[in-house]
């Protein structure tokens, strides 16, 4: 069973939106197709967003969870209609219409959640190696390499790294950090991430300080392709 969110501005049910959706197994939870849920978003296993109606206000939320790193794998239900406005330029990972059945929306869950699980870092439980597209990360020794390339790491910053690693795609707030690397009895502030990420990033170099993300009025997140991060950043 999975979590699955669904974005729509439609009241009701989810049997209004995907009739065959709320036929299956799985936890569904609803929120408005706005920007501001990016704010507070749960964490779920995958994301319909409701593409039916208003097709220039869905392209650019769609882009807008994309860019921001939602973590999970975004699926657009739209009508016979509206496929042919749909362009690869949105983001989204699949599409399906509104009057698919229980069994392709299951497939189509299945498909999208490993897929993106297959993508994700690869953990040698034997070696204690995280890996992260060209990142290497040994918990055993607490070191890091980026193409080979040995990061010399402070204990902090060697934590930042791999707690980022481990989700990427996923963006998180400076209090997240804070809490997660520092702890809840740390008593400095979250300027204190922000330093931390700074050095971080030169520690990675030009050619890869693009891999930890800023995220405008959120945090930060890691991503495998650099060139992603740099387009939000140049948004903030």
């Amino acid at each position: 069973m999975a979590r699955i969110l669904l974005l729509t501005n439609t009241r009701g049910a989810s049997a209004e939106v995907l009739p065959a959706l709320a036929l299956l197994q799985h936890q569904v939870r609803i929120l408005p197709a706005e920007g501001s849920i990016l704010v507070d978003i749960p964490e779920v296993d995958c994301l319909f967003l409701d593409g039916r109606r208003d097709l220039p206000a869905v392209k650019s939320l769609s882009k807008l969870l994309v860019s921001t790193g939602i973590g999970c794998p975004l699926i657009l239900i739209t009508t016979e209609g509206g496929l042919s406005a749909l362009s690869v330029d949105w983001g989204f990972d699949d599409a399906i219409l509104d009057t698919a059945g229980p069994a392709e929306v299951e497939a189509r869950i299945r498909l999208a959640i490993g897929k993106l699980q297959a993508a994700r870092i690869e953990t040698d439980p034997t070696s204690g190696e995280i890996r992260s597209g060209d990142v290497v990360i040994d918990e055993k020794s607490y070191t890091a390499k980026i193409k080979g390339r040995a990061l010399d790491l402070t204990f902090k910053e060697f934590e930042l790294l791999k707690y980022l690693a481990q989700h990427p795609g996923r963006v998180f707030t400076r209090s997240q950090l804070l809490q997660e690397i520092w702890g809840y009895d740390y008593f400095g502030g979250t300027r204190t991430v922000d330093v931390h990420i700074r050095r971080l990033r030169s520690k990675l170099g030009p050619e890869f300080e693009a891999i930890i993300g800023t995220v405008r009025n959120v945090g930060y997140r890691f991503s495998t392709n650099p060139k992603e991060n740099s387009v939000i950043d140049s948004l903030t």
